[in-house]
């Protein structure tokens, strides 16, 4: 009787620690997956497209960016208006004037954004410029351009071809993730340049299919004050 009655207390305390291993497991998954949609809404609620500069620019260099010429202010991120869907284009459609305007002028399934970077310093600088993906769903990567203006002059980005060519009358990524990166040499005091990144989805793109629907892509510009290896 003894026994039985120890087997039973014994049944009832393992019952009672299963529980509370399974109530600790369901907090833990809860708890990461507010994480994960914290970082995901971090990501994705910042805009389709922005640029970060470096504080090192600014603060031992005296670069400064901004998008509007008599609003200049220190900021270490800026975000262009997000669009709420884009279909495909063709890049015939985009104005020839679209880089003539500040901040934010996107059109109807493109985004287009304008912004400067000037030098406030007394000693001329040198500076990195770095295009990445972020993020991509649904590899919509695969068709996407972007086309990116200093001052007048202007190079379309896309990822090569499937057939391993460049895709016509573009230049191909630097990798999956990094779309290019260049350096400014020289830029000295008083210099200006200013930037107009415009971005779609190019519809004579093999890669546009309908796979590709339901995508998103979330593109950074990054304004470092020396080369960083990725």
């Amino acid at each position: 009787m003894k026994n039985k009655i120890n087997s039973s207390a014994n049944r009832h305390k393992r019952r009672k620690r299963n529980i509370k291993i399974v109530k600790l497991t369901l907090i833990v998954l809860i708890l990461l997956l507010l994480v994960l949609y914290a970082v995901m809404g971090l990501i994705y609620n910042s805009g389709d497209f922005s640029i970060t500069l470096d504080k090192n620019l600014y603060f031992k260099k005296n670069l400064i960016i901004y998008d509007d010429p008599d609003y200049k202010v220190f900021r270490s991120e800026m975000f262009a208006e997000t669009v709420e869907a884009l279909d495909n284009i063709s890049h015939k459609w985009l104005p020839e004037d679209i880089h003539d305007y500040d901040g934010s002028n996107n059109g109807e399934n493109y985004i287009a954004y304008s912004f400067y970077i000037e030098n406030l310093g007394e000693a001329a600088s040198d500076y990195w410029t770095e295009l990445e993906i972020v993020d991509s769903i649904k590899k919509v990567d695969e068709a996407i351009r972007v086309r990116v203006y200093l001052n007048d002059e202007y190079v379309t980005y896309a990822k090569m071809a499937s057939n391993g060519e460049p895709e016509p009358g573009t230049l191909p990524f630097e990798t999956d993730k990094l779309i290019s990166i260049n350096r400014i040499q020289d830029f000295k005091p008083g210099d200006i340049n200013k930037y107009t990144v415009v971005i779609w989805i190019e519809g004579s793109d093999p890669e546009c299919t309908d796979n590709i629907l339901g995508g998103e892509i979330k593109i950074q510009m990054n304004f470092n004050s020396e080369f960083i290896e990725k």
